[in-house]
């Protein structure tokens, strides 16, 4: 018998069954389906609901009043208030007085809000220029400016623009061939709504041009090198690179700014001693005469309502145009 017929043959190992497969895994849910629609609105529900107490009854008390009749008798209590539709809007509307006020406060807002980013800007640009301590010492003066209230400022332009004591008369009167001793600023309508005008610029420019300074930050220096190198000019770099960049912000100011002067009130009643004549009457002040001086609470409503109607369409405003920027990027 040879070798290979008494070797025993090799046990091959048996072949291993791959295991069966299991269910297919469950599909991720992202991070932010887990917590739902809801928890953006638990997040937001106590500014919702502080909003809604402070400005919502305001609100609703002030549509109910415009569509009342309601004046002292009702306020005491001696008669019921009586609805009588929109007559309250019919008889602000037709009234010629009101019309005047709108045009007025248009006006006002337009030269403030133009004033104020013009100068905004402008000091805003100065800052990029300057030295760091200079640049703080500015800094300092707009904050300082920004925090004063605005009863104080009022009664500081008030002494600044007096006829008698006013060191502003004294100061002009120095140039040559001028003489504005004793003279009144408040004489006239258009005057005393510029010194109005100068004081609400100077209480907004603070704001502008702090939000300006930060967002020129935001200018790449490649492109504004980029465009000195092509040949711009300091306005071309300003016009086509500059600009660009900051027009969301220019936007969100610029609708700021037009909410806050169309609102002015104290500056306005302060500097006429509480009682505005009919040439310094804006929309707050004329809302606020028409209610607590002739005793028309209703119609003060409508006009305050009007306000906001008219406030409303400068935001819708913005928000188209933002929403266009929005599209562009």
């Amino acid at each position: 018998m040879s070798a290979a017929d008494t070797t025993t043959p090799a046990k091959v190992p048996p072949r291993r069954q791959a295991p069966p497969p299991g269910p297919p895994p469950r599909p991720r849910r992202p991070a932010s389906a887990k917590g739902g629609a809801t928890t953006p609105w638990l997040l937001l529900a106590p500014c919702l609901l502080i909003l809604a107490g402070v400005m919502g009854y305001p609100l609703i008390r002030l549509v109910t009043l415009s569509f009342q009749k309601f004046g002292q008798s009702q306020l005491w209590g001696f008669q019921d208030p009586e609805s009588v539709g929109f007559a309250n809007f019919s008889k602000v509307l037709s009234d010629s007085d009101f019309w005047q006020v709108v045009l007025r406060t248009v006006g006002f807002t337009a030269g403030a809000v133009v004033f104020t980013m013009v100068l905004g800007m402008l000091i805003a640009l100065l800052l990029q220029r300057v030295s760091g301590w200079v640049k703080t010492l500015i800094n300092i003066a707009l904050v300082a400016s920004w925090g004063m209230p605005v009863i104080v400022a009022t009664t500081v332009f008030k002494w600044l623009f007096d006829a008698d004591y006013g060191i502003l008369n004294a100061l002009i009167s120095k140039l040559p061939g001028v003489d504005l001793i004793g003279h009144n600023w408040f004489a006239s309508g258009p005057q005393g709504l510029a010194v109005i005008m100068l004081l609400v610029v100077w209480g907004a420019v603070p704001f502008v041009v702090i939000t300006l300074s930060a967002g020129l930050t935001q200018v790449p220096a490649e492109l504004e090198e980029a465009a000195r190198l092509d040949g711009a000019g300091s306005w071309g770099v300003f016009r086509y690179v500059t600009l660009p960049v900051l027009k969301p912000v220019i936007v969100m100011l610029t609708t700021l700014s037009v909410i806050w002067d169309m609102g002015v009130f104290p500056q306005v009643f302060v500097m006429r001693n509480g009682h505005p004549e009919a040439q310094f009457q804006l929309l707050t002040t004329y809302s606020y005469d028409r209610a607590f001086v002739v005793n028309d609470y209703a119609q003060g409503s409508a006009i305050a309502l009007i306000t906001v109607v008219l406030l409303l369409g400068v935001v819708a405003v913005y928000m188209r145009q933002m929403l266009k920027i929005g599209e562009v990027e």
